[in-house]
């Protein structure tokens, strides 16, 4: 797999890290002159100094033979304009970006941009080829016989969405927690689902398509 990044700051840097220690190729597109030296020091990679927004450095990536982009960087302006071009101009096939500001993400999938606020869950959604709202595996526990387990709530789901009362759980299924923007929150029973959440829950491995569609819906 190739991945182009918007950004080599701390988060594009390790997201890089962690994908060309499973053997992927990766480049780099970095303004800052200190952090593409840094770059070129400590990892097998394309780094190029310049302004991933411009046309020009995209080229020179070979943005149009990646199979995803990833903005990185911490100006969501930036992370934004730099995927349209990436899916736009270049068709790439995916495109993942951070998101700083949460009240973004919105707007991002509209425009068919992943958006997410978590590091990890970024580099996930890489490696395991996964999209927002995919049941994603955290832990396993006494022996593969119960999943700690994410569901994010896509951000452009419209509608109304149920309270934890409402939905459909499984038997042997429990939310622990869910976080929202900033705040990690007890999901009692009271507590309507928002846009945007990601929903942390216990379950077991043959239950987990039917959590996920308590979650979300039945899979289109």
């Amino acid at each position: 797999m190739y991945a182009v990044f918007a950004g080599g700051g701390k988060v594009g840097r390790f997201i890089a890290a962690d994908l060309l220690a499973d053997g992927h190729e990766v480049a780099i597109i970095e303004p800052v002159v200190g952090r593409c030296d840094e770059l070129l020091r400590d990892h097998d990679l394309l780094v190029l100094h310049g302004d991933a927004t411009e046309v020009r450095y995209l080229q020179q990536a070979r943005t149009e033979r990646a199979d995803v982009f990833v903005g990185t960087t911490g100006d969501d302006d930036a992370n934004f304009v730099a995927c349209q071009l990436a899916l736009n101009t270049f068709g790439v096939p995916r495109a993942i970006s951070r998101v700083n500001k949460p009240p973004n993400e919105e707007l991002f999938a509209r425009l068919g941009i992943e958006g997410v606020s978590t590091t990890s869950l970024i580099s996930r959604l890489i490696r395991e080829q996964l999209t927002v709202g995919e049941l994603i595996h955290l832990y396993t526990l006494r022996g593969g016989k119960v999943n700690l387990v994410e569901i994010d709530i896509p951000p452009s789901t419209k509608g109304r969405l149920p309270r934890v009362s409402e939905l459909a759980l499984p038997e042997e299924s429990v939310l622990v927690c869910l976080f929202r923007d900033e705040e990690t929150i007890i999901p009692r029973g009271a507590l309507r689902l928002h846009p945007g959440d990601q929903v942390i829950a216990l379950t077991t491995p043959e239950l987990e398509d039917t959590l996920r569609e308590a979650l979300l819906g039945p899979q289109r």
